[in-house]
């Protein structure tokens, strides 16, 4: 007890300084640090409003514990101030820094030729329709189109505030099982479509030497193959040192492909620097729920049993029709609490 009211002393210090701080004319006037601020505040709002209860528990089982009248509800006000304990923990465990980032998603079709590629167009249409759902936009950065209707790959970005600490949980392998339209005697086929997501890093945030960029131009290609464009307006740009390669074709300005390009360059160069600090910081937490990488199996969408399930916590729910108009809140929060929880449990 003496250890948590000391944590709850800790948390009321930092919320009352925190306070101040965005109050000082000289943080109000600086527009990205009183913005940092105002963050830190509001993640500090829950954790002190459950530090509030928990000193408003303990004192009411006190009085209970010396009052003969009060006696029988102990029993209640100790499972009460056990729960707040637990909540308080789970609120005060460091978010990812990332959270608060908006997105790059790139999906591309698996296995399963065709069907894959249709599949992947699903999926897109999916995570788009979630950003939605939730007051988010989004932007399409690029697509592959195939002749069958499908995509072979789409980028695009969603901007929100916690767009990351959303979208993160569908990094991976999306397994679906139908029957496809071209399919004359009624089997199931297994297909797939594999998405990364990645924060949207600022230029400050990824330091590029261009002299590690080699950048080749050249005509744009529609699906068969055929040229779409007269100019040389297609943009691939390699990293030197990691291998990484952009390509940018959909807009008719070499510049925009450029910045396009950029853009996801940026973002894939943050994404591999944070896999590396967390393998190893934390390889142990991200076993836990998954390691969102795109070769593993995530979910698997279900026609025929209208099921949709998430292996990385077990959870099946039977509105796959729902999910594919990007209902996948339940999903989400089932991720999101049972990631706190295992981070929690190795914090301990």
């Amino acid at each position: 007890m003496a250890d948590f009211e000391a944590l709850v002393a800790e948390l009321e210090r930092s919320y009352r300084e925190t306070q101040e701080r965005l109050s000082d004319p000289a943080v109000f006037n600086d527009h990205r640090e009183a913005a940092e601020v105002g963050r830190r505040l509001k993640e500090l709002e829950t954790p002190h409003r459950l530090a509030s209860e928990w000193r408003q528990a303990r004192s009411d089982l006190d009085a209970a514990r010396d009052d003969g009248d009060l006696r029988e509800l102990v029993p209640e006000l100790e499972e009460r101030l056990a729960e707040l304990e637990e909540e308080l923990k789970l609120a005060l465990v460091e978010p990812d820094p990332a959270d608060r980032k908006d997105v790059i998603v790139e999906v591309r079709q698996g296995v399963g030729g065709d069907e894959a590629a249709l599949w992947a167009n699903d999926v897109f249409r999916m995570l788009t329709r979630y950003a939605e759902r939730l007051g988010f936009t989004w932007e399409p950065i690029s697509a592959s189109p195939n002749e069958g209707g499908g995509m072979k790959e789409v980028v695009f970005a969603v901007k929100g505030d916690g767009a990351y600490s959303i979208f993160k949980w569908e990094g991976g392998t999306h397994r679906v099982q139908r029957v496809p339209e071209t399919e004359s005697q009624g089997r199931i086929h297994t297909s797939t479509a594999t998405v990364a997501v990645m924060p949207e890093a600022e230029e400050v945030e990824v330091d590029i030497d261009p002299a590690d960029l080699k950048v080749d131009v050249y005509r744009s290609t529609g699906p068969g193959g055929q040229s779409v464009n007269t100019t040389d307006s297609a943009v691939r740009i390699t990293h030197l040192p990691s291998g990484i390669v952009v390509a940018m074709q959909d807009e008719r300005s070499q510049l925009q492909n450029r910045d396009k390009a950029m853009r996801v360059l940026r973002a894939r160069l943050y994404e591999l620097e944070r896999e590396r600090q967390e393998a190893e910081m934390s390889a142990a937490r991200r076993a836990q729920v998954g390691t969102g990488e795109r070769a593993e199996k995530i979910r698997t969408y279900n026609y025929a049993e209208n099921r949709v399930t998430d292996h990385r916590i077990k959870l099946t729910v039977h509105r796959l029709d729902a999910v594919l108009q990007g209902e996948l809140g339940e999903f989400t929060q089932a991720l999101t609490s049972e990631d706190r929880r295992r981070a929690l449990e190795t914090v301990a």
